[in-house]
């Protein structure tokens, strides 16, 4: 094994890191104050989707690379990945989108496939990862290569013991004191849990009237989204937002009924106007290699930014 390599943070990101640099022979330690159901990750919808990710080579290559790894994914038993079909709905004729060339399948919608008051839609097959079982899975995953996982609060690289030769920074919001980082803001996303409906693809609206409003069925459920509240640090739901959410979910897709509601929950994506990857040293024993920021693209950039952190952790 090479040298002690501790992953602080516990959501999609940390937990593809620390997969990632296991099957590289390093020995790993992940240490999270909160682990899976509690962290933001949990609470996404969670299919490959680039939402907010700007169409620069960096963001291609890590959405490429992340996709390819869920399709290698859902070809496997019990990784709780599968793939959907995903409808992006639109109100006016628009160009196709850059990811187009990432997907297995793309097309434009038909005339037939357009709910009331739309013009245009994207159509395309992506993975769906179903967080409620996905997010232990990559737990086992970690422990059957060797890893370990601490429950612990870090309030600063220094303090973390028995001191390591390189930290892995996930820790997203968190990033904020623990990297001094004011850049890094919340972006609230509320969802409401319902009972799954008699709906078999994915819907999404994220730059319309209704935006923002999606509908993703899960195995057993179904998210209904959502939210994109900048700088909005409340983790309590709203009753009336959940309202207007269900109101939005039912104009996009009429055969949603009245779902039963199952639970509702909230996250704080960590916004930032970049993603930071990159290596920085904070002493002569210990370097960190920062890897948030990803807003609310976790989920669609993880592993490709995993491969990232392992050439830097590779790096003299």
């Amino acid at each position: 094994m090479k040298s002690d390599v501790v992953v602080v943070g516990c959501g999609i990101s940390g937990l593809s890191c620390a997969v990632r640099l296991l099957e590289n022979g390093f020995s790993v330690k992940v240490i999270a104050k909160e682990l899976p159901p509690e962290t933001t990750s949990a609470t996404a919808a969670a299919i490959w989707f680039p939402y907010r990710v700007e169409s620069s080579e960096r963001m291609k290559n890590w959405s490429r690379i992340t996709f390819d790894e869920y399709m290698r994914l859902a070809s496997r038993p019990g990784t709780s990945v599968t793939l959907t079909q995903l409808i992006e709905l639109h109100e006016q004729q628009v160009p196709e989108p850059w990811w187009k060339d990432v997907v297995r399948s793309f097309r434009r919608a038909t005339k037939n496939e357009l709910p009331e008051r739309y013009a245009d839609a994207f159509v395309a097959e992506v993975p769906l990862i179903d967080t409620s079982l996905h997010l232990d899975y990559l737990l086992e995953r970690i422990k059957a290569l060797g890893g370990t996982i601490e429950l612990r609060n870090i309030e600063s690289f220094s303090a973390i013991t028995p001191k390591p030769r390189l930290v892995i920074n996930c820790a997203g919001l968190g990033s904020r004191e623990l990297a001094q980082d004011p850049s890094v803001f919340p972006i609230r996303g509320q969802v409401v849990i319902v009972k799954k409906p008699p709906v078999e693809v994915c819907y999404a609206d994220v730059v319309g009237r209704h935006s923002l409003a999606y509908i993703v069925p899960r195995t057993s459920d179904c998210v209904l989204g959502g939210t994109s509240q900048e700088n909005d640090w409340n983790l309590k739901p709203d009753e009336l937002t959940a309202a207007e959410i269900l109101q939005k979910c039912r104009i996009i897709c009429p055969s949603l009924g009245n779902p039963e509601v199952l639970g509702h929950k909230v996250g704080l994506r960590p916004g930032r106007n970049e993603v930071r990857l990159e290596l920085e040293r904070i002493s002569s024993e210990c370097s960190v290699i920062h890897n948030y920021g990803h807003g609310g693209a976790g989920f669609t950039l993880c592993w490709g930014c995993a491969d990232d952190v392992v050439a830097l952790a590779k790096s003299p």
